[in-house]
Formats: structure tokens, sequence, C-alpha cells
């Protein structure tokens, strides 16, 4: 295997799902329409993401535990902070210093943790 293409996550309501990932993170929806998912914009060469319902019932399942997903960002990690801060979005620490870059670790509303790195 050489790159990742497609990352789709199973959440348990997509509305509530699209508001947090395009309202609070900022993510912006494709024009790909898929009546189960919400994909969103990529360019070229970059993984592709989605958020889709369920494939079975995810009743009386934890979903999200054990999965994290990293996202390269343009701007300084310390202002998208101050703007997630700003929007209440659940944060998992402070920014650390990893081999790749710093990084803070958000929660969506499904428990996946979503990393946002300023790389090296």
């Amino acid at each position: 295997m050489r790159q990742l293409e497609f990352t789709s996550l199973q959440v348990r309501d997509l509305e509530i799902s699209k508001e947090f990932y395009t309202k609070k993170l900022g993510f912006e929806v494709s024009e790909m329409k898929n009546p189960d998912a919400i994909i969103f914009k990529f360019n070229k060469g970059e993984a592709s993401f989605a958020i889709r319902k369920p494939l079975e019932s995810l009743d009386n399942k934890e979903v999200g535990n054990g999965v994290s997903i990293w996202f390269a960002i343009d701007e300084k990690i310390e202002d998208l902070q101050a703007m997630l801060l700003e929007k209440e979005v659940a944060i998992l620490g402070p920014i650390m210093n990893t081999p790749f870059g710093k990084a803070i670790h958000v929660k969506d509303p499904d428990g996946y943790k979503l990393t946002f790195l300023e790389q090296n």
C-alpha cells in the first residue's frame, strides 16, 4: 500500500456531525453527493474524508474509541486552538510537540479523536 485515499466515519446523527465539522471545524462540503454521507472538499493528491450514516446499528456500541485521524493545517496551531476554544470544541489537552510538529487533539460528537498538526 502507498497512501490513504478515503476515510469515512460512521456517525450517529449525520446532521449534528455535519454542523460540528462545518460550523465548528471549518470543513467545506464537497459537490459530490451521497444520500447517506457528507463528503468534504479535498485537493488532488489528498485523501478525501466523509461522515456517513451507520452501515449497521450503533446502538449500545462505542464508536470513535481507539481511532485518531490527523489533519495537516496551514495556520499556526495557537491560532487554531484559539478558534476551537471560541467555538467551544472539546480540546483534549494542551498543544503537544510531536516528531512531526505541533499538534492538538479534539473530540467529535461521536468520540472520534481528531488531531490537527502544524508540520515542522
